[in-house]
């Protein structure tokens, strides 16, 4: 049996609770670096090259009010581009090469900057397009092209949710047909349906882009709980939910197509000792297997099988609340974030850790592929 591979600690870790990492595309600035960005309560802007455990660039978006950075997304271009969300509704463009960040659009409107205009989710749609979601039950779609000049950037397009927006996730199909689920408060899960008419040809900066957004559903999650993430299946034909409550549970985008191939949502409980039950914070589906990795509050990351209703791996337990996870383009790393996340509120915490981890493909593959 081969021993498993180590986790390793990244150095100068963030110094308050991590809300999200994300690795960037292969491409991006060194294609000899494996790069992973967090966005953290400390207000920085982080981004690591993995192979060398070495912190790379450390950004504060807003010296000014060093606002908690909630949310934080990758567009799919080479150029080295992230976008991030923080508490006071503002969601900014940062550009690793030039180390600039700009605002390009805002959840508070004009109104004030608070956390009731947070913006707790962030998606890239494609290169030009970033999707944001926020405690102000508002979806919006920005132009990344768009910088500052001052006066306040508008939506290219925008949405109503049901409630406050908890996690969010998009997935690109054919013909620049994407796929968005927000979980919002009030156990509802919306999802809407956009196409981006225009943006490809949209270099220019005076051709504006044009979104087709179609709402499909807003229903009920099938979990008795708050949902604390939503993951698309990499098909983008099912999604897996958590819920505070010990719970995972898999359902399908279109349950009547989904019934034809006999494929029925289900739920099952994890992330429990005993009688102690952990909100389960974070999933990251592998890239080419299909298969998911779950973290909780119980400080552990499980990798399952969702088709076959299989737990494949358990990782060694973490000092702390696992808050969020992301593999890699191929599946052959996970970042995982070991960083309390005050379910108990305020008191003595381990210190905030990135760690990154081989996944072996034995790990990761559903057991009965051959």
């Amino acid at each position: 049996e081969m021993s498993a591979p180590e986790a390793r600690a990244l150095s100068d870790p963030p110094t308050d609770g991590i809300t999200s990492l994300c690795y960037l595309p292969q491409s991006s600035i060194n294609p000899s670096l494996s790069l992973l960005a967090c966005s953290s309560w400390d207000g920085c802007l982080r981004v690591y090259d993995t192979k060398t455990q070495a912190n790379v660039v450390t950004h504060s978006m807003d010296s000014r009010s060093a606002a908690p950075l909630l949310s934080l997304a990758v567009p799919p271009s080479p150029e080295g581009i992230l976008v991030a969300g923080s508490l006071n509704g503002l969601v900014q463009h940062y550009d690793i090469k030039t180390s600039t960040s700009t605002i390009i659009g805002a959840h508070c409107g004009g109104e004030q900057r608070t956390e009731q205009n947070a913006c707790s989710c962030l998606a890239p749609i494609d290169c030009n397009v970033v999707a944001s979601a926020g405690w102000d039950s508002k979806f919006h779609l920005w132009d990344l092209r768009i910088g500052s000049s001052g006066e306040q950037n508008k939506p290219v397009a925008s949405h109503d949710l049901p409630g406050k927006a908890f996690s969010m996730d998009t997935h690109r199909g054919n013909e620049g047909k994407n796929t968005v689920v927000i979980a919002t408060s009030g156990r509802r899960n919306c999802i809407i349906d956009m196409r981006v008419l225009s943006s490809e040809k949209a270099h220019e900066l005076n051709e504006p882009i044009v979104v087709d957004l179609v709402p499909q559903q807003n229903r009920e999650s099938s979990l008795k709980y708050q949902t604390r993430a939503v993951r698309l299946f990499p098909d983008g034909k099912g999604m897996a939910l958590s819920s505070i409550e010990g719970r995972v549970a898999i359902e399908y985008l279109d349950e009547a197509e989904a019934e034809k191939t006999k494929k029925k949502k289900y739920a099952f409980k994890c992330h429990r000792v005993g009688d102690t039950i952990y909100p389960v914070n974070a999933i990251a589906f592998h890239p080419r297997f299909g298969t998911f990795a779950t973290g909780g509050c119980d400080g552990t990351v499980v990798l399952w099988d969702a088709a076959n209703k299989k737990r494949l791996t358990a990782l060694p337990k973490m000092a702390t609340s696992i808050a969020a996870l992301a593999y890699n383009h191929d599946g052959t790393e996970l970042a995982m974030a070991s960083s309390y996340t005050f379910e108990e509120g305020e008191r003595d915490h381990p210190r905030d850790e990135i760690y990154v981890r081989e996944i072996l493909d034995h790990e990761s593959k559903p057991k009965n592929a051959k």
